[in-house]
């Protein structure tokens, strides 16, 4: 096993990754705090044709479209099973062209907010894990429970996302093409 990750150079040893933590499909994550902008209960989706699956709609967030993933199919899973549970967080993320862009997430259920010592999490293991590395920033025990830690900005990419719908949208018209 590798050893604990080691606190950012400059930043104090007790620094810690202040988190939300919740369920998707029978796993344990966590985000951090400082990307989740609200969370709000799962009130229907309108679905947009020729987006890749993970885009499972879009949401009216007052009066701004919100794009919806589904965070289970993004990790190669199946679909999010809607439950009265299920929740959607809206996170703001480094976007394109140096903004800033609203991401809904879907959500089995949200369980607590946290602040886990950086010193008590573990790197993402480098074999074995059922998504991409990139997409784990570390690794905490939480009530004798493994929790992932997410990197955000690696798992939502805006730019990746982006350019995976519009090679969704490229198949759907080639597709299309075929047929004619």
């Amino acid at each position: 096993m590798k050893e604990r990750l080691e606190p950012v150079a400059g930043a104090a040893t007790d620094s810690k990754f202040h988190c939300v933590t919740f369920i998707l499909g029978e796993d344990l994550f966590g985000i951090e705090i400082n990307f989740i902008r609200e969370i709000i209960e799962f009130d229907g989706i309108t679905q947009v044709p020729m987006m890749p699956g993970f885009v499972r709609g879009i949401i009216n967030l007052r009066g701004s479209v919100v794009p919806v993933i589904d965070l289970s199919i993004r990790f190669g899973r199946g679909m999010t099973e809607l439950k009265p549970s299920t929740c959607v967080a809206i996170l703001s993320l480094p976007g394109l062209e140096s903004g800033y862009s609203e991401v809904g997430i879907l959500l089995d259920a949200v369980c607590e907010v946290l602040e886990i010592p950086r010193r008590d999490i573990d790197p993402s293991p480098s074999f074995g894990a059922s998504i991409r590395g990139d997409f784990i920033e570390g690794i905490a025990t939480i009530n004798e429970r493994f929790a992932i830690l997410l990197n955000v900005q690696q798992a939502l990419s805006v730019s990746e996302l982006s350019a995976m719908a519009e090679s969704a949208s490229l198949q759907y018209f080639s597709d299309e093409a075929e047929v004619s």
